[in-house]
């Protein structure tokens, strides 16, 4: 090994999500993606879920007071560039995660985990106030799925720019609203920026994988670009390629086609 190779410092990225039993999301999805992008990745596991891409079965909540444990000894040695949210589950890890985010300072990518692909609560409904109020002005980026974006909304989300625009504005961050779970084969990521800036990203839906953690993924892969120093478009853009990437060029595990994430 060269003597650069050595001394090459590595970025730190942190997720603050939960532990997916099935590997296919949640923590286990943010250390591959992380991997993948040339980032160290370190956690705060937020619960553990006995789960499998079919569906979850059960959920164990961390202590809040824990949860911020793991983040301040992250933070303290490691001093992570970026960090991501995922599954927060209630409103007091919320309330905690927040205030970590606050007073740490690190660039959020906030993934509004609220229901699984499979049609599990993965928020408690007291909770969603925390998420609307205390974390969402804090973060960096916003990346809710239609379904997500209908509780943030208060209607229907149907996706499209002018619906991200609204998002951004009402809550005064950055919002990448994903487009797929619309109807129909061509789907489309809409960024805005509360300024009136927007930028699209389109794909084509994969035929027969399952795409179990695709958010989960996503949100990493920003977190992991934003850790290398790159601009909020660039990182969504880098992002959504790598996200595609990975859908299209799926691996065989267990009889499903899931997400290449190396």
């Amino acid at each position: 090994m060269t003597q650069s190779a050595h001394s090459r410092e590595l970025p730190v990225a942190l997720s603050i999500a939960g532990s997916d039993s099935g590997a296919g999301a949640g923590v286990q999805a943010d250390l591959l993606t992380f991997a993948a992008h040339g980032v160290f990745g370190t956690t705060a596991i937020t619960c553990l879920t006995a789960q499998n891409p079919r569906g979850v079965s059960g959920v164990q909540a961390s202590p809040p007071a824990f949860v911020t444990e793991q983040c301040t000894q992250v933070a303290t040695h490691f001093r992570p560039k970026a960090l991501k949210t995922g599954m927060l589950l209630n409103a007091e890890i919320v309330l905690a995660v927040a205030d970590f985010i606050k007073t740490s300072g690190i660039p959020a990518v906030v993934d509004p985990v609220m229901v699984a692909t499979s049609g599990a609560t993965l928020l408690a409904p007291d909770a969603v106030a925390a998420v609307k109020t205390r974390l969402i002005p804090l973060a960096a980026v916003v990346t809710p799925n239609l379904d997500e974006a209908t509780i943030l909304l208060g209607r229907k989300s149907s996706g499209g720019v002018d619906e991200a625009l609204e998002l951004a504005k009402a809550y005064g961050v950055p919002f990448l609203l994903k487009g797929g779970h619309a109807e129909g084969d061509d789907l489309t990521d809409c960024l805005a920026w509360p300024t009136g800036e927007t930028k699209t990203f389109t794909a084509r839906r994969a035929p027969n994988v399952d795409t179990h953690g695709s958010g989960c993924t996503l949100s990493a892969a920003i977190a992991a670009q934003l850790a290398k120093g790159k601009t909020l478009a660039e990182a969504v853009t880098i992002a959504h390629a790598y996200l595609q990437g990975a859908i299209h060029g799926p691996i065989q595990v267990a009889g499903l086609n899931c997400i290449r994430h190396l």
